[in-house]
Formats: C-alpha cells, sequence, structure tokens
C-alpha cells in the first residue's frame, strides 16, 4: 500500500504522549489481566514504539475512536484502583492523546480524498 504523500512521516509518527498512554495501556493490563484484544495489544506496540503510521493505520485508528468514545461513560472509567476493560483498551490505542492526534490525521487524508 502506498501512502498518500499529503501526510510527511513526522506527521504520522506518534507523539510521545501517545506512545505513554499505550505503554500505560499494557501495564494496566498487565496489572489487572483484562482490557483490549491482541489487535489493541499490537497498536500499543507500534504506538510505543513511535512507528511511522500508514493511511490505513490511521482510518482505523480514527475508526476505534469513535466507536469507543462512549466507553468513558462506562463504569469504572475513573477508577484508579480499579479501571475498566475499556479504559485499559482505550490506552493501548493512545488515550485521549491519539484520538485528538488521529483526527486532525483523518481530516487531512479526506481532503485529499484518501
Amino acid at each position: 500500500m502506498i501512502d498518500h504523500p499529503v501526510l510527511s512521516d513526522e506527521q504520522r509518527t506518534p507523539p510521545q504522549a501517545v506512545a505513554d498512554a499505550a505503554e500505560r495501556g499494557l501495564e494496566l493490563r498487565r496489572e489487572h489481566k483484562r482490557g483490549g484484544a491482541e489487535v489493541g495489544i499490537r497498536r500499543a506496540g507500534q504506538l510505543m514504539s513511535q512507528e511511522v503510521l500508514s493511511d490505513r493505520d490511521i482510518k482505523s485508528m480514527y475508526r476505534y475512536s469513535a466507536r469507543h468514545v462512549v466507553d468513558k461513560h462506562g463504569k469504572d472509567w475513573n477508577n484508579k484502583d480499579k479501571p475498566s476493560a475499556g479504559y485499559i483498551a482505550w490506552q493501548l490505542w493512545g488515550g485521549d492523546a491519539a484520538r485528538d492526534w488521529i483526527h486532525d490525521l483523518r481530516q487531512t487524508l479526506r481532503e485529499v480524498g484518501v
């Protein structure tokens, strides 16, 4: 898959806040033994490594955040001692920082028809 040249590698590289959230998600998953599917674990590794994302990755992350933002209203989302599985999964995908970052990238891709 060839990515559209509209986004630079720098723009496609997860910011540190996204990498940190993904790392925290993996820590929480180990500690609580729940949260996130295999795809979320793989995504967390990609984000922690700050790999350059493809158009496909950007679209996938955008769809994830759009589907799962409602999880923030679930039980134990803000429970520091026993966070919900949804909270843990959200962190695996880079948390709020990723949602904001990906939204802007996705918008840029849409503007050029990708």
